[in-house]
């Protein structure tokens, strides 16, 4: 397991990896054809790529906060369910993660979310020796766009088996949940891009300091593989609001250099996008250490 780190101004970044899993890679790439994907992503003999769940731990010398974005699928699957997604968490996990870098489940004080998927959210809470739920992270408050926790708990019948009751009911009963607007900030240098075609208020996080910005990308582009425009989910919720809020995004991203964080690029960490000849394509890939 590698695991990096860096410090951007007042804020310490450190690389908390979750586990493994796959995904049918039809579904990761909509309309796209196997024949063109699987060129940067082989599939496995069920059509499944490898992806990661890659979360990212931000120390803020500012405040002495300890921000977690996302917490990845947690260990509350059946075994069936590991099965189909393939979840591996023995060599990568959330908690070998903290250790290595000299951090505790409680010292974690905020979570933000970037959406409450249950690939994102499922560390939350685990169930103890007796079957109960119980909460991963004693000292935090959970920071949830308020569209976005009101989809979650009125999906719709497409998005529903993404928000798992197992997951959500333990944030609902915290007493810690925190509803924010879209584009909150966090603090100075810490705030979020609002980006709603995957899913209704998803959040991606955004470190700006020393000249440097950091984009924590979520689902927008899942891979550094789904870099060209048209290359969306077949997850998304609304695809043609994806590809405007893509394009946008790529746009303002290479312009302005912004190094761009995988959570679920199994192979790369860290990418900058160029734009030439009229496309969008990775300029190229790096980790935190390098920043």
């Amino acid at each position: 397991m590698s695991l990096s780190k860096t410090t951007l101004g007042p804020f310490e970044l450190y690389t908390i990896e979750t586990g493994d899993f796959r995904l049918d890679g039809g579904a990761m790439f909509g309309v796209v054809p196997k024949t063109l994907w699987s060129r940067g992503l082989p599939a496995d003999e069920n059509n499944r790529i490898p992806m990661t769940m890659r979360c990212l731990l931000i120390k803020s010398n500012n405040t002495g906060k300890v921000y977690l974005v996302d917490n990845g699928a947690g260990t509350k699957f059946s075994d069936k369910m590991e099965s189909i997604y393939q979840l591996e968490y023995k060599v990568k996990s959330l908690q070998k993660s903290l250790k290595h870098h000299g951090f505790s489940l409680g010292d974690v004080s905020d979570i933000i979310f970037t959406h409450l998927h249950f690939d994102h959210c499922g560390g939350t809470s685990f169930y103890n020796e007796f079957e109960e739920l119980e909460l991963t992270f004693p000292e935090a408050n959970y920071h949830v766009v308020d569209k976005h926790w009101d989809n979650a708990n009125n999906p719709n019948a497409r998005e529903k088996a993404s928000f798992l009751p197992e997951n959500i009911q333990p944030i609902k009963d915290s007493g810690k949940l925190n509803l924010v607007a879209e584009n909150h900030e966090y603090e100075k240098g810490l705030s979020a891009l609002s980006i709603n075609g995957h899913t209704i208020g998803q959040q991606l996080p955004v470190i700006k300091a020393d000249g440097k910005t950091l984009v924590f990308v979520a689902d927008l582009l899942p891979t550094h593989v789904h870099v060209p425009l048209p290359w969306v989910m077949g997850y998304d919720m609304y695809p043609v609001q994806t590809l405007n809020e893509k394009e946008a995004f790529l746009k303002q991203a290479s312009k302005n250099e912004w190094n761009l964080y995988l959570e679920h690029d199994a192979h790369e960490e860290v990418m900058r996008v160029q734009y030439e000849e009229g496309r969008f394509s990775v300029a190229e890939t790096l980790s935190l250490n390098d920043l």
